[in-house]
């Protein structure tokens, strides 16, 4: 290590340190020990242009560990990203651009947001997974102009996590040679010594899992932390896993202490870890000269960096013409022109349409017209309807059909990395009532707007025969509760084929709930699916004279019900109107004059969804104007225990003849 090195490792710490100590919480354990390793990486190896933190040819690094923020922040500092020393001054505090853990598309840089400990591992295994389909796809002889690496810096508590299990699985499985792990192995935890739970040997079972791993005794030796990353990025069949022994805290009163984690050192042991690495005690956020010439030459290569593959693209678009165009759109998020036109249209169907049936067939349209989406099934594929007939699986040449094992939280973590690397529009299927193993990472993607799609088919309690433990009840109105999310739920072909619209044009998570059951067709000539559905909720059915006595709204298969239960009412001398309200946020973000239409004021209304009734009071003013669930479901037909528990004529024309008439 030269002095130069030296003096930048300490850099690192103290900004972090210093940051934390002004906070007056974060954690300074992780930087402490950690910095030569991310040091070595952003010197050495890292290409990316801090001017262009979007530069669609950069490596991507993800901080898994993300409790150790403060030392992320200090790179990007220091290494010439717009993020100003004030703002490491204001970590963690009101308006600043450095919260307590990364946030994308907050900072300039931070590639993904981490912090939920195994999903920034599995996002890195996403990013890789994009990389290899576009350079597949695009790369032509002489032509590398999609060819970067994946860098994460993992912990003990990553790799406790199930959902790194998953991915580490799967990674390995399809031979993802551009993803590099860096495994901060310090052996301790908030409780203590990870050696009360974490006794396993983790390089032999990252060799099981077909990984190619190394290990580093000391995470000050450099040039073996180099050396290491050096074997990595030639191992171009396997997944790297580098174990670099590190020390929390170090150098600090608190080293090799759980205390070192997740608190700040305190004036007293900040001072003293100062002294023993020779760094004056003030002023705080001291950056050297020498540091900070030497970072600053981060700018040059990038900018260096960054032009070359500028002139390579430029010559590869005086070759290749039609496939840079493609790039670029692809990389800028574009959609091609008249991409709908290749979404099937049901005009012409008597039979009923298992709106995953419906879904199976849009996909596949969709498919020949956007060669950036791709994705599959958590081992549902024939049930959720996502294979791609014609392509290949992922990592056959440019094969488009992604399979996930059983590994649902992987699964969405997954496409999230996907979806940030950039490029691609991912998705991803299974079960609706298996959401809930997927749940962090959907929370995740809403957090960061990420454009995942996740198709959740066997919507409801008409699963049937497989019982409770199948049937989904309280997940739709869990989904709709996570910020940012597109919950869609269609009652026909026809609507799914307008949800896909909304689902490719998203710019977030979008969720499809789908039917098992087969559901009658919506005729265009009839009921107006087409320019409805962009609204989230529209009248689906007026009365004869337009003046309501109650408004019936249903979602997905209960608008059928609604419909049937109509007719009755009519009979009855109640006029009711139908309201499909298949996406309540895309519903709530119309004009209050045009909700007001579809839902006035001083008409009583019904809901009527095979789920909970919690959450729906905000339409009907009362949970007592639901027909929903209050319980499970059990095992029998579908159909039988669709009826049974409440979604049939009778019960709602009862219900909705009781409000109408006070």
């Amino acid at each position: 290590m030269t002095r130069t090195d030296e003096l930048c490792i300490n850099t690192l710490r103290f900004l972090a340190v210093d940051a934390v100590e002004k906070a007056g919480s974060g954690h300074p354990g992780l930087p402490l020990g950690a910095a030569p390793i991310t040091y070595v990486l952003w010197d050495r190896f890292l290409r990316h242009n801090p001017e262009n933190p979007s530069w669609a040819n950069r490596d991507r690094f993800v901080l898994s560990a993300g409790h150790g923020s403060a030392l992320l922040y200090a790179l990007l500092h220091t290494t010439g990203y717009d993020l100003p020393l004030e703002e490491l001054k204001q970590f963690r505090q009101w308006g600043s651009r450095t919260p307590g853990h990364p946030e994308y598309g907050l900072t300039p840089g931070v590639e993904a947001t981490t912090g939920p400990l195994g999903q920034g591992f599995a996002m890195g295994v996403g990013m890789a997974m994009a990389e290899r389909y576009l350079s597949r796809y695009f790369n032509r002889h002489a032509f590398p102009i999609v060819d970067h690496h994946t860098y994460a810096l993992v912990s003990d508590g990553d790799l406790m996590e199930g959902v790194s299990h998953e991915a580490a699985s799967l990674a390995g499985h399809l031979g993802l040679g551009k993803l590099i792990c860096l495994y901060d192995d310090n052996d301790i935890s908030i409780e203590g010594s990870t050696d009360i739970t974490f006794t396993e040997d983790v390089g032999a079972r990252f060799e099981a899992y077909e990984w190619h791993v190394r290990h580093v005794a000391d995470a000050h030796d450099l040039d073996a932390i180099a050396e290491a990353v050096r074997e990595a990025r030639a191992e171009f069949d396997r997944p790297s896993l580098i174990i670099i022994r590190s020390h929390i805290g170090y150098g600090s009163p608190k080293q090799d202490m759980a205390s070192a984690h997740g608190e700040p050192l305190g004036p007293e042991a900040a001072r003293a870890t100062k002294e023993k690495l020779g760094w004056p005690a003030e002023p705080a956020f001291h950056i050297p000269d020498e540091a900070r010439a030497h970072f600053g030459r981060a700018i040059e290569r990038g900018r260096k960096r960054e032009a070359e593959w500028r002139e390579m693209l430029r010559a590869y678009r005086e070759e290749y013409p039609e496939l840079a165009d493609g790039f670029e759109a692809m990389t800028e998020g574009r959609l091609p022109e008249g991409w709908e036109a290749a979404i099937p249209s049901f005009e012409q169907v008597d039979k009923p349409v298992a709106t995953r049936s419906a879904s199976g067939e849009i996909l596949n349209g969709l498919a020949a017209s956007l060669p950036n989406l791709i994705g599959g099934s958590a081992d549902l594929a024939p049930s959720n309807k996502t294979h791609l007939a014609g392509y290949d699986d992922f990592g056959t040449g440019t094969g488009r059909n992604l399979r996930f094992g059983v590994r649902e939280f992987a699964t969405c973590a997954i496409l999230n990395g996907m979806a940030l690397h950039g490029g691609i529009i991912p998705y991803g299927a299974t079960f609706l009532v298996f959401s809930d193993y997927m749940r962090p990472a959907i929370r995740l993607a809403g957090l960061m707007k990420a454009h995942s799609i996740l198709i959740f088919s066997h919507d409801s309690i008409a699963v049937g025969e497989d019982g409770p433990t199948h049937q989904p009840v309280e997940q739709t109105m869990t989904l709709r509760m996570i910020p940012n999310l597109t919950v869609l739920r269609p009652a026909d072909a026809n609507e799914t084929a307008a949800c896909w619209k909304i689902a490719i044009r998203a710019e977030g998570p979008v969720a499809l709930l789908l039917s098992r059951q087969k559901l009658p067709v919506l005729q265009p000539d009839r009921y107006p699916v087409e320019s409805g559905v962009p609204r989230g909720g529209y009248v689906l059915k007026e009365t004869e004279t337009g003046k309501p006595d109650i408004v019936l709204i249903g979602t997905g298969s209960e608008v059928h019900l609604a419909l049937d239960a109509a007719a009755t009412l009519e009979a009855r001398g109640i006029a009711a109107r139908v309201v499909s309200l298949p996406s309540w946020e895309v519903f709530d973000r119309q004009t209050p004059e045009y909700k007001a239409s579809v839902l006035p004021a001083e008409i009583p209304r019904l809901a009527i969804e095979a789920g909970v009734t919690l959450g729906w009071e905000r339409y009907t003013g009362s949970r007592d104007a639901v027909v929903g669930l209050e319980g499970f479901g059990t095992s029998a037909p579908g159909g039988i225990v669709y009826a049974e528990l409440g979604f049939n004529v009778r019960t709602v024309v009862d219900k909705a003849t009781k409000i109408a008439r006070g």
